[in-house]
């Protein structure tokens, strides 16, 4: 990926109801990027963009939805839903992230752990080992049972469990730097059965344990069922499909994008331009697919999120978002988690952010 520390220039407005030497907490950096195949960074600074709303204006601090499921999406709602969970846990606090240098988040686990809670925390170390170590030597210093997640496999997975009851599927990597401009979506899970699957998984993840994660209610692993879920979604579409990803290199996805429109679907693409999508993008808009994408630009959204919507209102409604990006590697090789489900708030609000972005792309 190429990845600028971006700032929004614009958020959907969805109202919906219903539905140790001791050491310091890593700095957080200029810049960053996040990939699972390729990384780049830049030191540029984000500035804001005249034109843009500010996106606090359009929050939902405790997330869009009830019942198992709530959505966050960012960067207008901000991570102190997530920040919270953390600071609230009484018993055990799971954390599987790609990278990570948010200090709020690395002190409150730290004051977690000296508060006794189990905190165990998983990093990539196949990628991200050199932007993670500072980070890793912060927790271990401070009684967090830290781990580097094993080798050879790039753990790009986003999840955050408490107490064995709310777990955080995200598309976000916890880095502070990439915040405030940057197109994410995190969905809050209180389903027993989604749970009880992240749960086994992370222990055996934690322990370099082999395991083939449990499927839950509704969860997409990789390399176990993305693929194929993903196509599940975009082949069972027969009105609309909205898409927001970071990548466009996957074949079968791309060709599963193509025949929809072929068949008549309304598909629409957001994404951030770079050149190394541009033929699957001319594919898509030979086949009808309605592509639109932000510059590669400090003033601009960078769309980071994975999701794709299906006949969002409509009979059959469903949504997959999660961390898997459209890639070989992302789809068939990685330690990814996303989540597949007919949620009708998580939908209406996923796909009225995309339209949102498409609109201002």
């Amino acid at each position: 990926m190429h990845r600028l520390p971006l700032l929004a220039v614009a958020s959907a407005l969805v109202i919906l109801t219903g539905c140790k030497v001791t050491v310091s907490p890593s700095a957080d950096p200029s810049a960053s990027s996040h990939s699972a195949h390729k990384n780049s960074h830049s030191s540029a600074k984000a500035t804001k963009d005249p034109k843009s709303r500010d996106p606090k204006s359009d929050a939902h601090p405790a997330g869009i939805g009830t019942g198992p499921l709530r959505l966050l999406i960012e960067p207008a709602d901000g991570l102190t839903t997530i920040y919270k969970l953390i600071t609230g846990a009484r018993s055990s606090v799971n954390l599987t992230m790609y990278e990570l240098r948010d200090t709020t988040a690395e002190r409150d686990l730290a004051a977690d752990a000296s508060r006794g809670v189990d905190v165990r925390v998983l990093l990539d170390r196949h990628l991200e080992k050199s932007r993670n170590s500072a980070t890793y030597s912060y927790l271990a210093a401070h009684k967090v049972h830290v781990a580097w997640a094993p080798s050879g496999t790039t753990y790009h997975q986003k999840t955050l469990t408490v107490d064995g009851k709310t777990s955080v599927i995200m598309t976000l990597n916890m880095v502070s730097a990439d915040y405030s401009g940057t197109r994410d979506f995190a969905v809050i899970d209180t389903g027993r059965p989604d749970i009880a699957a992240i749960t086994a998984t992370f222990n055996a993840d934690f322990a370099h344990k082999g395991i083939t994660p449990p499927d839950g209610a509704d969860l997409v692993w990789s390399p176990t069922n993305s693929q194929a879920s993903i196509l599940a979604v975009i082949n069972a579409a027969h009105r609309t499909l909205a898409v927001e990803n970071e990548e466009m290199d996957d074949s079968a996805v791309t060709a599963a994008l193509e025949a929809a429109a072929k068949r008549g679907v309304d598909v629409t693409v957001v994404m951030t331009a770079d050149s190394e999508w541009n033929s699957a993008f001319a594919a898509l808009r030979r086949a009808g697919v309605h592509v639109h994408t932000f510059p590669d630009s400090s003033s601009a959204l960078y769309i980071h999120a994975k999701a794709v919507v299906a006949d969002a209102g409509r009979s059959g409604q469903q949504v997959f978002v999660g961390s898997e990006n459209f890639s070989a590697a992302s789809l068939d090789e990685n330690r990814e988690l996303g989540i597949r489900t007919a949620n009708a708030a998580v939908i209406s609000a996923i796909s009225a952010t995309i339209a949102s972005d498409y609109a201002h792309a």
